[in-house]
């Protein structure tokens, strides 16, 4: 099976004719519709129920429609790794921070970091401000969160939106 024949797939998928899947791949309409015939040979599966005007996808085409879906982004993402990889981003990052409001909104950077930059990793510690302020002082954090009061002088800081407070958050 081929990334190409996939691609053709999801656009018939997509214009639920072939048609017009034809003219959007810039393909004919006899080629397109041998390669999806092809397709389902090679599968063993009908993949479309075809109407006079519209194609629908059967079970079997909607279970290929999210297989394909997932290779082609799979194949894009490669592809972008590749063509990219001088400019790869890697390394490690090391946060401290106490349990704090503010880590909900790190963590969710740091989801969205990731999906940008897999090969960075993360690294958390959890302490109070004195153990943070100490490993931010030997090199050991590349960033910290601090609730106030502490002395912050010498950092150079943000402050943030969320505010701590003790007891429950709701």
């Amino acid at each position: 099976m081929e990334i190409r024949v996939l691609r053709y797939f999801l656009t018939v998928a997509r214009e639920e004719n072939i048609t017009k899947a034809a003219n959007v791949l810039h393909i004919t309409q006899p080629t397109l519709s041998r390669q999806l015939m092809q397709l389902e040979k090679e599968l063993d599966a009908q993949l479309f129920i075809r109407g006079k005007h519209r194609l629908t996808l059967t079970d079997e085409g909607m279970l290929l429609k999210k297989r394909a879906e997932e290779i082609i982004t799979l194949t894009h993402k490669m592809e972008k790794e590749f063509l990219n990889k001088d400019n790869m981003v890697h390394g490690e990052i090391f946060i401290g921070g106490g349990e704090t409001r503010a880590m909900h909104s790190v963590s969710k950077v740091m989801k969205q970091f990731h999906e940008l930059y897999p090969h960075v990793q993360f690294h958390i510690y959890s302490g109070n401000a004195d153990d943070v302020k100490e490993k931010l002082d030997k090199g050991l954090l590349d960033f910290g969160l601090l609730v106030e009061p502490v002395d912050i002088e010498k950092y150079d800081f943000i402050r943030l939106k969320e505010k701590d407070r003790w007891g429950p958050w709701f």
